[in-house]
């Protein structure tokens, strides 16, 4: 295997080393209808789900006659805790996006809410997700005559609405999401009201709320509570919501599937303190550990978390297994993901701009080093070399998710499949290339039964687990295309 490592090596030459090494998340959205300061509830949720995407972020805002946006490079604090920024936004309805791109540039004409002047009167559309035949209908659309002004699927959705043969609004839009295949969670703002819909898989999460007179639509729950709205329940997979001032109405447009929502949810994306499909993000994970400790034992001193995602896998790991959980590592909180890299000589030091090793608890034993997933394993070997730099024994890396194969094409910014440290080496090769003492990952039938499954089901899963296991629960349109010599043509013009 070593030369198998050694090309994966040289394949690191081109990564960001300050990369954190995690898959990227991939976007938030909120909505707000009927409630007061709209666009200002909007940014509180944004900041709620800023985890989720950090590259941009957008509010558009309906004041009952005219559509008010602003959209922004960066974080939401910067960007909208400005009084003028949100007096700008008035209206008693509004939605809100944060970005991180998984298609098309980074770019402020990518930045969504995207807006567009149809016949039928102002579309906005707010997306979480990624459709995975994208280029193909924007290769027919452009066909068609169709004039394209970013380069991010989302776009796709408004020409597929604006160009629809039916005659209402609603209908063009069933009509549009019954052409596109892959993940999404969707907040539209129309003058007559919000269009919420989740894909027929329910890959991606969107929750309901209410707060007063205002219904609120999230990614996540727990951008509901910083609003302090109650949570109503999950947008079901393939739900359609209509919400304007007669209330709100529930359409099921698309024939019943067996939902398959995405199971990094709960591994990694969603807040510790949200609920995903019913079940608390904080106790799973914490039962991901615990099936790690029955599964993969290690004799050792204590249990050390990779701040801060591995530390509910952590405490759950350390609590099953018997032994001690303490903070080895200790996480800056004031670092953002860049920074100006001015040789070869600072460049390695950049993992202790986030992680420093805590000395004087670590030195002289052994530890249990938890993280909740692998994926190019060049941060893994920065921290296990960090922590025996500092004195530890013995490192055992515990990973509170299975080896990572393969790459998603719904939503997640995955690396191609060459660049993933599971798809190019075996366990062995991958403990010897990261430098600890012992490797083990949970098993995709722990993993589940952390989720209060027995097992897996070979051949009807629960989840979109694809990344794991490379069962893809959609067609992949466009990467098929793009793997046929005959379609490249059509495809000319490539994904970010």
């Amino acid at each position: 295997m070593a030369e198998a490592a050694d090309v994966f090596e040289a394949s690191q030459l081109t990564t960001d080393p300050f990369d954190d090494d995690k898959l990227r998340e991939e976007c938030g959205v909120f909505g707000v209808w009927g409630g007061t300061q709209a666009s200002a509830m909007v940014a509180l949720g944004l900041h709620a789900l800023q985890h989720r995407g950090q590259e941009a972020a957008g509010i558009l805002s309906f004041d009952g006659e005219e559509f008010h946006v602003h959209r922004a490079m960066g974080h939401v604090a910067g960007n909208f805790d400005r009084t003028d920024v949100i007096d700008a936004l008035p209206g008693e309805a509004a939605i809100g996006h944060n970005r991180y791109s998984t298609t098309g540039d980074t770019a402020l004409r990518n930045v969504q809410p995207l807006y567009a002047d149809l016949a039928a009167g102002g579309f906005a559309v707010a997306h979480n997700g990624n459709l995975s035949n994208a280029m193909t209908l924007k290769a027919e659309l452009i066909q068609r005559g169709s004039i394209f002004q970013s380069t991010s699927d989302t776009e796709v959705i408004i020409h597929l609405v604006a160009t629809s043969s039916f005659r209402t609004l609603l209908d063009r839009f069933i009509d549009a999401l019954k052409q596109v295949e892959g993940a999404y969670s969707l907040i539209c703002l129309t003058k007559e009201g919000i269009i919420a819909c989740r894909d027929p898989l329910g890959i991606r999460p969107l929750v309901l709320g209410k707060l007063g007179e205002a219904w609120i639509l999230a990614s996540e729950t727990v951008a509901l509570d910083i609003v302090g709205a109650s949570f109503i329940r999950s947008i079901e997979p393939g739900e359609l919501v209509v919400i304007n001032d007669d209330g709100i109405r529930s359409l099921k447009p698309f024939a019943p599937v067996k939902s398959r929502p995405c199971i990094f949810e709960q591994v990694y994306f969603s807040r510790p303190d949200s609920f995903s499909d019913g079940l608390s993000v904080y106790q799973v994970r914490k039962s991901i550990g615990a099936e790690l400790a029955a599964e993969a034992p290690v004799v050792a001193d204590m249990v050390v978390p990779v701040p801060d995602s591995g530390t509910p896998a952590a405490i759950g790991y350390a609590q099953a297994a018997g032994i001690p959980f303490e903070l080895g590592i200790i996480r800056s909180h004031y670092v953002g993901r860049t920074f100006i890299q001015p040789g070869d000589q600072i460049r390695h030091l950049g993992v202790k701009l986030k992680h420093n090793a805590n000395r004087a608890m670590i030195q002289g034993k052994k530890l249990v080093l938890i993280d909740d997933s692998v994926v190019r394993g060049t941060t893994s070997v920065k921290i296990v070399q960090m922590l025996r730099d500092a004195g530890a024994a013995e490192v055992h890396l515990r990973i509170a998710s299975p080896p990572t194969t393969n790459s998603c094409f719904y939503g997640v910014d995955t690396p191609e499949r060459s660049k993933l440290l599971a798809a190019q080496m075996d366990l062995e090769a991958m403990r010897n290339y990261i430098g600890c003492d012992s490797l083990a990952f949970i098993s995709i039938d722990g993993l589940y039964r952390a989720l209060g499954e027995t097992a897996r089901i070979a051949n009807a899963p629960q989840f979109c687990d694809a990344c794991f296991t490379g069962d893809y629960p959609t067609r992949l349109t466009d990467h098929e295309a793009a793997e046929a010599p005959t379609q490249l043509g059509l495809l000319a013009e490539r994904r970010g």
